[in-house]
């Protein structure tokens, strides 16, 4: 078997059907799909019992978490190369068998695809041209791909030899929020570089309902701050430069501006990392009114004042001094 597309599904039910079609519509045929139902409490069980390619294995498990199924598939697969598809996202037809072109005669080498957003029809992907779509060494790819400290790494853009996986391990556990930041960034600093396939697209699902209470837990992001810590020291643990540093300080920057103030402790140990790394001249992020407050009061007293408002339920929010 050449390669394993490996599913992690969570009460998917509505999409899966749709993500398993598209892998099976591949133009070419050596792979395997490993489907783990984590726990679903629709009725994503049912769904996957009614799709009958004998290339498709189901394995139930009590939910547990993304990266837990994920290392469950991959366990139970045999591809010399996999690829992780989040069960609502689609391929494009010739994706499979465009990633394996480029890298099947350099087997320590990751395979990168297009990817584009959709909300409710695939006709909406537009595939924007990227400064990450070209063949690049492996710290070379990560330091563009990190340069605006807000990376978007799609599990389904990457065909990954099985090797590098089984050396350097699968997915962390302890993971939730953001943890393909911790993966990639692990298996790409460790790979022979990235070879980038024009033909392979990736069609990204957005705009889904999801828990934003549970995004915002303590424990998602204590997952986000672990991730980041971890993910930047592999790239440091690559290449120790200037350059990396840079680009790690920034990306660790912009978690204080995404969740301050809010787990001071953790955009504290943020700030003495950054610090560390020679700090960082990233400009925060927000709405209009943020920006417009922010020359006058500083980042923190203007992202108070978006918080705030935010809490409230003011349409306004940020756009407090927008006078």
């Amino acid at each position: 078997m050449t390669i394993s597309v490996l599913v992690a599904c969570y009460n998917a039910a509505q999409y899966v059907h749709s993500a398993i079609d598209s892998v099976v519509s591949q133009t070419c045929d050596d792979f395997e799909i490993v489907v783990v139902d984590d726990g679903s409490t629709d009725s994503s069980g049912d769904v996957l019992s009614r799709i009958t390619d004998r290339r498709l294995r189901v394995i139930s498990q009590a939910n547990g978490g993304a990266s837990r199924a994920r290392n469950r598939a991959f366990a139970a697969s045999s591809g010399k190369f996999v690829l992780y598809l989040d069960a609502d996202d689609l391929m494009g037809p010739k994706h499979l068998e465009s990633l394996m072109s480029r890298v099947k005669d350099e087997p320590r080498c990751v395979a990168l695809s297009q990817w584009s957003r959709f909300y409710l029809s695939p006709t909406e992907a537009a595939f924007p041209a990227r400064p990450t779509d070209q063949d690049l060494p492996a710290v070379d790819w990560i330091v563009r791909d990190w340069a605006n400290a807000r990376p978007m790494t799609q599990p389904g853009m990457f065909l990954i030899p099985r090797a590098l996986v089984d050396e350097h391990g699968g997915w962390d556990e302890r993971l939730s929020l953001i943890d393909d930041f911790e993966f990639f960034a692990r298996i790409l600093s460790r790979s022979a570089g990235v070879r980038f396939a024009p033909e392979a697209r990736l069609l990204y699902r957005s705009g889904l309902p999801a828990s934003l209470s549970g995004r915002r837990s303590r424990k998602a992001i204590e997952s986000a701050h672990l991730s980041l810590m971890l993910g930047t020291q592999h790239l440091l643990d690559a290449e120790d430069s200037p350059r990396t540093r840079k680009v790690c300080a920034n990306v660790l920057q912009d978690f204080e501006y995404t969740y301050y103030p809010d787990h001071p402790d953790l955009c504290a140990s943020m700030r003495a990392r950054v610090t560390e790394l020679g700090g960082s001249q990233l400009e925060p992020d927000g709405p209009p009114g943020f920006h417009k407050l922010r020359p006058f009061t500083g980042w923190k007293l203007a992202r108070h004042v978006q918080r705030l408002a935010e809490r409230r339920g003011w349409n306004g929010a940020a756009r407090a001094s927008d006078g």
